[in-house]
């Protein structure tokens, strides 16, 4: 025999119930996110000050805009910033691009943004150096910002010796800025950079130097994400970057990176470098 239910239950009161039980959960989760910092590395181009001076408002704005929480970290020496990087120990990171192909299949960063205008290294020796052929440059000490540097060393030394057959005596000696003291010095015959960073010397630099050699061009240095990071927060944060380019004062930030026009990218900008046969030429530390 069958009974009937007169009054149907409501779960009008349920719903009700879970609400405040789910706000609140909701709340934890955002507090959670909100807490959790992630670090932001950038390859030591400049010394440890000017790299803050030049590296905060971005990363200040970037908090702003997305919510979240970083912590800038600047590694004294590339060879420390090369480490530490194989290890995957940054979760966002603004980098040389051979660094991104070097630790792919170990760490798989993943570039979200980098500046238009292509990378180029420069070969500079002083104004009035006697230097005015590769060719003069057999045998003579070249200063680099590190075995690895990009354009500065790891392309510029494949082309001394496999296009020009020149045999150098490399002098590592940190940082872009430092490369250009010891030949504006006489420290050293010559000294590889970038035309980025020739540009952000003190005018009495840039005018005691002569550029010698430019490399091929290669895609810049993109800022990246480690695959860790979710998704959802590499989209926020390229999306947030791109943003901030867009504005006045987010532009004169970016520019002293330099960063002259921010546009998307991805890894396939950067993999045509694979055939380029430059890994005989990168130094384990």
């Amino acid at each position: 025999m069958g009974c009937t239910i007169k009054n149907k239950p409501s779960w009008t009161w349920l719903v009700k119930a879970a609400l405040p039980l789910l706000a609140t959960a909701c709340l934890a989760v955002s507090a959670h996110a909100a807490a959790h910092t992630y670090t932001f590395a950038v390859v030591p181009q400049f010394e440890q000050r000017k790299l803050f001076a030049i590296w905060k408002p971005i990363v200040d704005e970037l908090e702003k805009r997305t919510g979240l929480s970083f912590k800038l970290v600047a590694t004294l020496t590339i060879q420390n910033f090369e480490r530490e990087l194989s290890k995957g120990s940054f979760d966002f990171v603004y980098t040389n691009p051979y660094h991104i192909l070097m630790v792919s299949q170990s760490q798989g960063y993943i570039p979200l943004v980098r500046d238009e205008t292509p990378l180029r290294g420069i070969l500079v020796v002083r104004k009035d150096s006697p230097i005015q052929d590769i060719s003069e440059l057999e045998g003579k000490t070249v200063a680099f910002p590190s075995a690895n540097a990009i354009g500065a060393s790891l392309l510029m030394r494949a082309d001394l010796s496999r296009l020009y057959h020149v045999t150098v005596v490399p002098l590592y000696v940190k940082t872009h800025s430092s490369v250009y003291f010891h030949v504006v010095n006489g420290l050293t015959a010559a000294g590889g950079g970038v035309e980025k960073t020739l540009h952000e010397q003190d005018a009495s630099v840039q005018e005691a130097l002569r550029v010698l050699y430019t490399t091929r061009e290669i895609p810049s240095h993109p800022i990246a994400a480690h695959p860790r990071i979710s998704k959802a927060l590499r989209d926020e944060v390229q999306q947030a970057l791109l943003e901030m380019s867009r504005t006045r004062e987010g532009q004169e930030w970016l520019d002293k990176v330099p960063i002259h026009k921010m546009v998307a990218t991805s890894m396939a900008d950067y993999t045509p470098m694979l055939s380029w046969g430059l890994e005989s030429l990168w130094e384990e530390d």
